[in-house]
């Protein structure tokens, strides 16, 4: 998990949301921990924006709350519009591993396709311990470096132009060679 002095408005957001789908659910922090495997501090310095999240605490709680991560990011967003430009889509940066993420699509509740546009740094390996939900569809398009991607026990080899469609139901992980790092598309349906 990373740790800042200035809490970004995103993670503060983001600690809102969470707040409210454990409330939601009338979960305890306690509750939330045996089921996610994070500490009921990391849980709790979370929802208050002490520190910032990481791809890997996110997408725990993300399989927990049985959401995508874009999901999660609109809930922080707030409203939906049909048409974002570049600079006004949501980026989010792990401050652990630098893999960034930009959610390219508009998130809407009432429509379930979404696009993100994800970037990992060299020799960086992130690692999914369960889906946000069972059997999401996955179109990752390869635009640029190599990239290691294990779904389900199989492991796939990318490069630049390659598509890789697969149905998401158990652990994932996305890694990268010590000499580049990946650039990709993500659909999700």
């Amino acid at each position: 998990m990373g740790n800042s002095l200035e809490i970004e408005p995103t993670d503060r957001r983001i600690a809102d949301s969470l707040r409210t789908l454990r409330a939601e659910r009338g979960w305890s922090l306690d509750a939330l921990a045996r089921q996610t495997g994070v500490s009921r501090a990391t849980l709790s310095r979370l929802e208050n924006a002490e520190v910032s999240p990481t791809a890997a605490v996110l997408g725990k709680l993300c399989a927990a709350y049985g959401l995508t991560l874009s999901r999660l990011m609109l809930l922080a967003e707030g409203d939906f519009t049909p048409l974002i430009a570049r600079d006004e889509q949501t980026v989010w940066l792990d401050p652990e591993t630098g893999f960034r993420r930009r959610l390219v699509s508009p998130p809407a509740q009432m429509l379930a396709g979404e696009a993100i546009e994800g970037e990992i740094p060299p020799a960086t390996r992130l690692s999914y311990d369960a889906p946000p939900r069972p059997s999401l569809e996955h179109h990752l398009v390869m635009l640029d470096g190599r990239l290691t991607l294990t779904v389900d026990g199989a492991t796939y080899a990318l490069s630049p132009g390659d598509c890789l469609r697969y149905r998401l139901l158990g652990p994932s992980s996305f890694e990268t060679p010590a000499e580049t790092g990946a650039r990709y598309l993500l659909f999700l349906v």
